[in-house]
């Protein structure tokens, strides 16, 4: 089984094989994603590196990033893939190997990574946040990933939960408008500008200048020295995410939600004033039996991601 993991820096080529205890990666090649050539004359390159490691290519898992068509097997235009405008993949690889070939956006295919072998294993209701850049999501309900009518269950990332807030998703005050590695970063810009005008100093940043140079990642080093106002825009981080988090506990009911990324990085800081808005918001018999964990598989995510599309083998009904 091979597996595709293609992005807008680098695409990854594994070869997996399912085994009683899980899916072994056997080999695995990573190429940079070159945006002067054809997206054809990519997936050319990515099927000669799986040649090197097999010549029994009869199962093909994509994972990819949206928007995309699973159903029909079309890349349409991804933003951190210029140029891949309705590209027929799953066609294109059928009649290369006669194959079987499946393709998912990144979010599903993750979701159905944790749920198969990481923090969601055994699990019949599951819901996987990216929280990463962005926020997206996976839905594993009644033992089977839900895609929605179109493709678009799960897009808790557009809902907005605040009138007013930092911008994501297109949309101001959504969910991945605060809970994102980009929404902290608008998160730590607002209280520093509004410290700026006030004049208190910020550990985080210099001055008003520097605003646009602060990082999700440059507040949680000085959250993690204990600064007040860096911890600060993890408490308003973790509040909103308690409130994504219960919208999606009241209405799906889950016994597991998985964050990763910066959760998985920064559980220490966003957990308590998450729990506290999900045992004010959540109803007690919903809350009472999901648990919030972060995902396991970490760096080897994207691997697991696009060769459990390929053990699924398209066991996508909407139900």
């Amino acid at each position: 089984m091979i597996g595709f993991d293609i992005g807008g820096t680098k695409c990854s080529i594994c070869l997996g094989e399912e085994t009683e205890k899980g899916i072994i990666i056997k080999d695995k090649r990573v190429v940079a994603t070159d945006h002067s050539i054809s997206p054809y004359k990519m997936i050319d390159q990515m099927c000669a590196m799986a040649e090197e490691m097999t010549d029994n290519i009869d199962v093909i898992g994509i994972s990819c990033g949206g928007p995309l068509n699973s159903l029909t097997g079309i890349i349409q235009s991804p933003p951190n893939l210029p140029g891949w405008d309705d590209v027929h993949i799953v066609e294109y690889l059928k009649n290369k190997y006669g194959a079987e070939v499946y393709l998912e956006n990144d979010a599903n295919a993750c979701a159905i990574a944790e749920w198969k072998f990481g923090a969601g294993k055994g699990c019949k209701n599951m819901a996987f946040l990216t929280f990463g850049t962005g926020m997206g999501a996976g839905l594993i309900l009644n033992g089977q990933l839900y895609s929605g009518t179109n493709g678009n269950a799960g897009e808790i990332g557009h809902v907005r939960i605040s009138e007013y807030g930092p911008v994501g998703f297109g949309k101001k005050g959504s969910f991945e408008g605060f809970c994102s590695g980009n929404g902290l970063a608008q998160i730590g810009q607002m209280i520093a500008r509004e410290k700026f005008q006030s004049g208190e100093p910020v550990s985080f940043c210099k001055d008003i200048s520097e605003l646009a140079m602060i990082t999700a990642k440059k507040i949680a080093e000085y959250a993690n020295e204990g600064h007040e106002d860096a911890l600060e825009v993890y408490r308003i981080c973790g509040e909103k995410l308690g409130h994504g988090l219960s919208i999606l506990i009241d209405i799906l009911n889950p016994e597991r939600i998985v964050l990763g990324s910066v959760y998985q990085r920064s559980e220490h800081l966003l957990r308590t004033s998450m729990e506290k808005v999900i045992e004010r918001e959540c109803l007690v018999s919903s809350k009472n039996v999901c648990m919030v964990v972060p995902a396991k598989l970490e760096e080897n995510i994207g691997d697991y991601a696009a060769l459990g599309v390929g053990i699924i083998g398209g066991q996508k009904d909407v139900l």
